[in-house]
């Protein structure tokens, strides 16, 4: 039986060091074939030259792409709206389908801890976004999503339980854990394992269309908070 062989094309710009990647695989085997650093700030100007670059350095075209994987959130306003822009119009001419990948997801699966993981962001401001996944032992695949949320850094430290394993890349939030508490810090994911979390949910089918893709900033914009603070 012959084995279809997905190319995905992964970008990141949730935050001021910005990513995309360029992989293939299938349901056993993962190739990462590029990876391209964005420049914070200069996104909406590098982001598809540095696509074109990385599909040129490969003999690709972009009919190639067999799926996008983006990340959603949360981050930054402007950073997330260039890349989710980006990403819905090519989406939308190739007809191919899109995967989203919240930030705080991939730090739960890129942990390599299983059963229910703490995922944890500095938000600034003295909050912090937290995520609660289940993550598969068998995939480390996050199966299910319990709760995304904004939380003062006091608020942070009364929602985890004793045993609880919290993973960030934040050395301020690791400090904060209390005792009982397990830290695992690592590097903040890039595009490179978003692609690897993107080609396994094209592969189950966990995709939306151009229309329906949409920012999880968890936080509001502080055009909304000003707006309903002077209503």
């Amino acid at each position: 039986m012959l084995t279809t062989i997905h190319t995905i094309l992964a970008i990141d710009t949730s935050w001021k060091h910005g990513s995309l990647a360029l992989a293939c695989g299938d349901a056993e085997d993962f190739e990462l074939l590029e990876t391209a650093s964005l420049t914070g700030g200069a996104f909406s100007a590098e982001l598809v030259p540095q696509i074109a670059a990385a599909l040129a350095r490969r003999n690709l075209q972009k009919q190639s792409i067999d799926g996008f994987a983006v990340v959603s959130g949360p981050g930054s306003f402007t950073g997330l709206r260039v890349g989710l822009v980006a990403i819905k119009g090519l989406a939308e001419v190739l007809k191919k389908p899109i995967v989203v990948v919240s930030v705080l997801e991939a730090l739960a699966i890129a942990s390599g801890t299983s059963g229910r993981v703490f995922a944890a962001l500095d938000a600034q401001r003295g909050e912090v976004f937290l995520g609660k996944y289940e993550v598969n032992p068998e995939t480390l695949q996050a199966t299910s999503l319990q709760e995304e949320s904004l939380l003062t850094r006091e608020a942070l430290l009364a929602a985890l339980p004793t045993g609880a394993t919290v993973v960030t890349p934040d050395a301020s939030i690791a400090g904060l854990a209390p005792a009982g508490v397990a830290v695992v810090q690592i590097k903040r994911p890039g595009a490179d394992t978003i692609a690897r979390i993107g080609l396994r949910k094209v592969l189950a089918g966990q995709t939306v269309s151009a229309d329906a893709l949409d920012a999880n900033y968890v936080r509001r914009s502080d055009a909304e908070i000003f707006s309903t603070s002077s209503s």
